[in-house]
């Protein structure tokens, strides 16, 4: 949801979008932040400008701006023209800042938030992707990329460790380099009366320069949807580990909206594997309105203690943590329209609502 304008310059079309539901659903959680400007913290607003031949041969030319008070997102893209048998190759050079939150943030609320302690990583990516022609059921991509990334405080100047002196990178300086050898892979099976999803992502860390980190990192989801009668239920499961060289901000973070909800952003915990288990039943309560009820439960498999400085037990996060509640869905033009309603293991309970622009289901 959001206004969007077009504009065209000769060949090249520009497109400016103010997006208000990227992150508004963490800005309508109740109990309400005390911090009176965290609503409009959380609007984010896109300008993209998009050229479909740049050196007239069908090159196209991708540049994408998020910009939000307390974060950015900067993406420029570079697609040459291949058949569509071949991998589809992308140069991509990528700058952002973002608030260090589901890491180093602490909880607050009994873990129902997550607050700042003025930790923000600056992430500068530049490489090539390749996405794989799509089968059937399949899709995917292979990507390297060299990234420098750099913690920073509030006022922009690089730091080494936090408030409480431990470091904040791998490499105890003020920054960490590496080259990523990143896989994707995406299996979709719908239908009317169940789907089937798989997500899968491996990235290797390769000690092709000096001082960089040299690691393994595997993520995968999986969820499942069955049709009941005029019910439906889905069911997800995700599961990551890392082995080899590690920095903090590097860990799963466990908690929030998509993990276990009733929690603030990483409140459950941070570790070197993660766990996490998702259960919701919706049931049709008129034409465009649906109700569910929901249980998600997350852990770090006591694996907090591996993670460098161990910022877990420095904020007393507890590791493991329950959510369970009930939600409304409205399917409208705009979207899905939900409001959910969670309860946490210290029965804290928290409101979330959230626009699906994609639609209702």
């Amino acid at each position: 949801m959001g206004a969007q304008q077009s504009v065209n310059a000769g060949k090249a079309k520009v497109d400016m979008q103010l997006d208000l539901t990227h992150m508004l659903c963490e800005a309508l959680l109740l109990p309400p932040l005390r911090s009176s400007g965290v609503a409009l913290a959380q609007i984010v607003g896109r300008i993209s400008l998009k050229h479909p031949s740049l050196f007239g041969r069908s090159e196209k030319l991708d540049v994408i701006l998020d910009k939000g008070i307390n974060d950015s997102n900067v993406v420029v893209a570079f697609r040459r023209p291949r058949p569509e048998w071949l991998s589809q190759q992308s140069f991509v050079i990528q700058h952002s800042m973002t608030p260090e939150v589901a890491v180093h943030g602490f909880p607050a609320d009994n873990f129902t938030r997550s607050g700042s302690r003025g930790i923000n990583l600056s992430r500068l990516s530049f490489g090539l992707e390749l996405n794989e022609p799509a089968t059937s059921n399949w899709t995917s991509g292979t990507s390297v990329k060299f990234e420098h990334i750099r913690p920073v405080n509030n006022q922009g100047r690089s730091i080494a460790r936090g408030h409480d002196g431990f470091p904040l990178t791998c490499s105890g300086n003020l920054h960490d380099n590496m080259i990523i050898l990143k896989q994707e892979s995406d299996y979709a099976d719908v239908n009317d009366n169940s789907f089937l999803k798989v997500h899968f992502q491996m990235e290797q860390g390769l000690p092709l320069v000096p001082k960089s980190l040299t690691f393994n990192r595997v993520k995968c989801a999986v969820s499942k949807g069955i049709k009941l009668g005029p019910t439906f239920l889905v069911t997800s499961l995700t599961g990551g580990s890392i082995v080899g060289d590690m920095a903090p901000y590097q860990a799963f973070a466990i908690g929030g909206l998509g993990s276990v909800r009733g929690y603030g952003e990483g409140a459950v915990g941070s570790g070197r594997l993660c766990l996490v288990a998702n259960c919701e039943y919706t049931i049709p309560l008129a034409k465009h309105l649906e109700g569910s009820i929901f249980m998600d439960c997350g852990s770090d498999l006591g694996s907090a203690r591996h993670v460098p400085g161990n910022p877990a037990l420095r904020q007393g996060k507890q590791g493991f943590g329950v959510g369970f509640g009930y939600g409304l869905h409205f399917n409208t033009d705009l979207g899905q329209i939900r409001v959910d309603y969670a309860i946490n293991a210290f029965n804290r309970k928290t409101i979330y609502f959230g626009i699906n622009s994609s639609g209702g289901s």
